[in-house]
């Protein structure tokens, strides 16, 4: 984790809003601010506040606990359990111990009978949970009296307690409700450190300090979460004092560095490394992306380093693969610079002929595809744009389009997208769901519908076994089975860059995956800072 000191200044907004859009949610953080309360841009909401459909599913919701967490180095740690757990059976049972004492934010103790109800309803296949084979290999989970859960595996899978950082949610809440329209989507009850108070959808949400939380009632009394789509417009918010802190693109938090004013607050800068990547989807349904030597051939074609360099303004690394090429099970070798003369070689010798107007031809068909990428989202506007252009210069002619994601989500199969990814903990968290063809189309899984039986092999064989040196040899295979089938074009991996005011003590990041704003950040541990002294 990088921090920088920054001077930023407070100017009047370059924008026309209304006012409850426009002032401060939290109460005039411009003007010095309060150091129990926290104004925060992000760039989305949730569709859902429930973990039994997939929020909050990796840990770091403010409003659930797990019965593990992650620490800043993301080591796995007790949080709902008391200890880690016990492993029995040649890793077939997980016993875990729940905390003493611990209250949801209603009251009620919390029993292993709301563990065993919330695992048992994210495995329901009426429950729509995207992420339901993220937990596979669970046969059974039971209570043992009030305080023991016991996981029954069907097949030793090695980093299965990752998996338990899952929040545990009130069953004699949500066991009434039905999980897919109930109530307590938006009006959740945990015991995290957060209580959800107000949520004003595309607007806002507001936390309020849970008093009964377990470890300790946080000295932040308010948290909210402003949403605001368009990366210049929460950079404009952010200066014009309306926000305390905001998630930005690098190169808009450098200029913002670079302001001069006349009334000034102190900004401190945080980037934290990720295994958030920026790709290209190339649908293999559609007849131009679903030729492997187009995709080969846009795999030579692209200048990571200078997508590195120009948009992320240093602030990544250039991504060959899913796996960022620091991580320990990165397959080492398929790194490869820019190559247009590979490129056009490719698509010689499968039959894409230049044509008159430079762009390829074959039995008729023009190299074409349309690139679509979530508007108001910088970072991946300059991605699909650098991207059609280096495209072009091997004959393939990109149109890159912004839409919103419900434009965007019907045509996924047949349309290429900018897309953003990328799971810490274990290699299996984020490529199964990304590469394995069981889950082609379903929601944002395998979005590209990639149909690789040799990596469809090398997943199950890395999810099954607890062999580190079989998996080692399953994930290299997957690696390297994507440079010779690439369905999609990876580009870079992306530092998450934040700017927030310094107004508090006890703030750090961790080793971040793709879903940030709400979870990851400074803000991961908010129930532990101080104010400033």
């Amino acid at each position: 984790m990088t921090t920088r000191w920054i001077r930023g200044t407070a100017v009047a907004a370059a924008m026309t809003c209304g006012a409850a859009a426009c002032s401060a949610p939290g109460g005039g953080p411009g003007d010095g601010g309060s150091a129990d309360s926290v104004v925060i841009g992000v760039a989305s909401e949730p569709d859902t506040l429930s973990p039994l459909l997939g929020y909050g599913k990796d840990g770091n919701s403010k409003i659930f606990d797990g019965l593990l967490a992650r620490d800043a180095d993301l080591k796995l740690v007790p949080a709902l359990a008391k200890a880690l757990p016990e492993v029995g059976d040649d890793g077939l049972t997980y016993t875990y111990t729940l905390r003493p004492g611990v209250e949801f934010s209603d009251g009620e103790p919390l029993t292993a009978a709301d563990v065993v109800f919330t695992y048992e309803t994210v495995l329901d296949e009426k429950t729509n949970n995207t992420s339901r084979s993220e937990l596979d290999a669970v046969q059974e989970v039971r209570a043992d009296g009030d305080d023991k859960v016991v996981f029954t595996l069907k097949y030793p899978y090695a980093p299965f307690a990752g998996r338990t950082v899952l929040p545990v949610v009130p069953e004699h809440v949500a066991g009434d409700q039905d999980p897919n329209t109930g109530s307590f989507n938006t009006e959740p009850v945990g015991t995290g450190p957060y209580v959800l108070s107000a949520w004003s959808k595309g607007e806002k949400l507001t936390f309020k300090a849970n008093p009964r939380y377990w470890g300790g009632a946080p000295k932040v009394k308010t948290v909210t979460m402003a949403v605001v789509e368009d990366d210049d417009v929460r950079a404009t918010r952010l200066r014009s004092g309306d926000l305390d802190g905001a998630v930005l693109p690098p190169n808009l938090a450098a200029a913002h560095r670079n302001d001069s004013g006349t009334k000034s607050r102190d900004f401190r800068t945080y980037e934290a490394r990720s295994y958030d990547f920026r790709t290209v989807t190339l649908p293999t349904g559609n007849e131009v992306t679903g030729d492997r030597a187009i995709r080969r051939a846009l795999d030579a074609a692209v200048d990571r380093e200078a997508m590195t360099a120009g948009i992320l303004d240093g602030a990544g690394r250039p991504a060959y693969g899913p796996l960022p090429v620091d991580d320990p099970w990165f397959a080492k070798g398929i790194e490869h610079p820019q190559d247009l003369s590979g490129a056009e070689r490719i698509l010689d010798r499968a039959g894409w002929r230049e044509g008159a107007d430079g762009i390829r031809v074959r039995d008729g068909r023009r190299a074409a595809f349309t690139l679509l990428y979530p508007s108001g989202d910088k970072v991946r506007q300059d991605h699909a744009l650098a991207y059609a252009s280096d495209a072009k210069k091997a004959g393939i002619d990109v149109k890159a389009e912004s839409a919103t994601w419900e434009v965007i989500e019907p045509r996924m199969k047949d349309d290429a997208v900018l897309a953003g990814g990328g799971s810490t903990g274990d290699p299996d968290f984020g490529l199964y769901t990304l590469l394995h063809s069981s889950l082609a189309g379903d929601g944002f899984n395998n979005m590209g519908h990639y149909d690789n039986p040799a990596v469809d092999k090398a997943l199950d064989t890395g999810r099954r076994s607890q062999d580190e040196q079989t998996r080692r040899a399953a994930y290299d295979t997957i690696q390297r089975e994507l440079v010779k089938d690439p369905g999609y074009t990876f580009l870079t991996h992306i530092d998450h860059v934040y700017v927030l005011a310094d107004r508090w003590q006890g703030l750090t990041t961790q080793l971040e995956p793709h879903e940030h704003g709400f979870a990851s950040g400074p803000w991961w541990n908010i129930e532990d800072w101080r104010p400033e002294q």
